[in-house]
């Protein structure tokens, strides 16, 4: 599963068609929240669609794996561990376990597999050396294709219309498709006033290459998919492989899906599936607490209020030779309280060596975000340097608090200024852990 509103294997795709140019992803700029939900829960909104999957359904222990087995009746199944990450079929569980996708032949295997999946993180390329925890497992029937089709659905930011993916080469990396053979991938843009038409999904059916006796079931399909994508509020949905079986089924074998967060007021059933445990703990606590909170690599603590400003903070660190460790967006509301909680997520990051505070006093007074910024520094009795620059209502009251306070806050008015001095005290504060020297003693506070 993907976190961002659109997959980098769709982006790519898109890119080299040379059509979708905003589709892009190389940066955090273009980072957007999508609730991605589990494969078992994707095969359930499909079912509910009329839309063909393999026979199965989700275990949450052994027991419950072995008779999803005896159920579905077959000796030719196959277990998928539920972690919302890509590659789990080469990913490798916390036990020594080899691959979160394997083949089984009986109920038996199905409890045991389960038992050494259930319980432990999976470890992929996407996951991270942490992995992800396994909490379930799907079991389905196993369907022999007869041919193997790659199509996903999802927004085109650069003409602001639904865009229809496929590609003949389905069953494989998508990304790999784009970079070898760009030309096995077809673009269709959706006029979203008309939805998928007979005849347009008719062509992509006939284009993908199903056969004869499939197209019609297959353009059922595929219009079934974009009635799902624009009813609930979807950003993403991607099936790969959609098969043609021996028996001549059109099915969707696996399943991606991601959903419009700014859509959860009226797709309460679809966010109620939301899985905490597969994201970030931090960025969930920070969305509970209001605040818009992205980990990054760096080693300089962000805390801005605005999105914009927030990006502009960022880059300018990064002009200065310096590294974000976060996007922390405290909203219009920058109180005390919010101030508080959004340190204490920042520094939970061990890497971060100093603090760069960006606050516009424009709904909020400057001097109340100095007066909450003290006592946030005071209760969590930090010693990495605090660079903060205020700027809007009652700025010198603010100045003035800061500068009496005691505290080791450095307040300074010009931005550029302010970034550069952020960049020189976290480099001197790394070279004081490096040879083990107190902070306070190497920046001479």
């Amino acid at each position: 599963m993907f976190r961002l509103g659109s997959s980098r294997a769709l982006a790519s795709a898109l890119n080299a068609t040379k059509l979708a140019p905003s589709v892009r992803l190389p940066g955090v700029a273009q980072q957007r929240r999508a609730l991605s939900i589990h494969e078992y829960l994707s095969a359930d909104l499909l079912k509910q669609y009329g839309v063909g999957v393999p026979k199965g359904a989700v275990a949450k222990n052994a027991a419950e794996a072995k008779a999803v087995a005896k159920e579905i009746g077959t000796e030719d199944m196959v277990i998928k561990a539920q972690v919302l990450a890509g590659g789990r079929g080469k990913g490798t569980f916390d036990n020594g376990l080899k691959g979160g996708v394997r083949v089984i032949y009986s109920p038996h295997e199905a409890e045991m597999f389960a038992e050494q999946m259930i319980g432990h993180k999976l470890i992929t390329k996407q996951t991270g050396a942490q992995g992800r925890m396994c909490n379930s497992v799907y079991i389905c029937e196993r369907k022999f294709a007869r041919r193997e089709f790659y199509l996903a659905i999802l927004m085109d930011r650069a003409t602001q219309t639904p865009v229809i993916v496929s590609s003949s080469q389905g069953g494989m990396d998508i990304e790999t498709v784009a970079k070898e053979t760009p030309d096995a991938i077809n673009t269709t843009y959706i006029d979203i006033n008309v939805g998928v038409t007979d005849e347009m999904a008719r062509d992509i059916a006939t284009k993908l290459g199903f056969s004869e006796q499939c197209i019609e079931d297959a353009k059922d399909t595929i219009q079934r998919l974009y009635k799902i994508f624009r009813e609930k509020d979807s950003t993403q949905i991607e099936i790969n492989p959609l098969s043609e079986t021996s028996d001549h089924q059109v099915l969707c074998m696996d399943a991606k899906f991601g959903f419009d967060d700014n859509a959860d007021f009226r797709q309460k059933d679809i966010f109620e599936w939301r899985d905490t445990s597969q994201e970030d703990a931090d960025e969930v606590r920070a969305a509970q607490s209001g605040l818009n909170f992205i980990k990054l690599d760096g080693d300089i603590g962000c805390l801005v209020n605005g999105a914009g400003l927030a990006m502009a903070t960022m880059d300018i660190i990064k002009l200065n030779g310096g590294q974000p460790a976060n996007f922390l967006d405290v909203g219009g509301g920058a109180t005390p309280a919010a101030i508080k909680e959004a340190f204490e997520l920042i520094t939970s990051d061990s890497k971060v060596t100093a603090i760069f505070v960006n606050i516009f006093g424009g709904i909020v007074r400057c001097d109340h975000i100095a007066m909450g910024l003290i006592q946030t520094v005071e209760a969590l009795n930090l010693k990495i340097p605090i660079i903060a620059r205020l700027q809007g209502t009652n700025v010198e009251q603010a100045h003035q608090l800061i500068n009496e306070s005691g505290m080791k806050i450095f307040s300074i008015d010009d931005l550029q200024s302010a970034s550069e001095k952020a960049v020189q005290l976290s480099k001197m504060v790394k070279l004081a852990r490096d040879i083990d020297v107190g902070v306070e003693f190497t920046l001479g506070i």
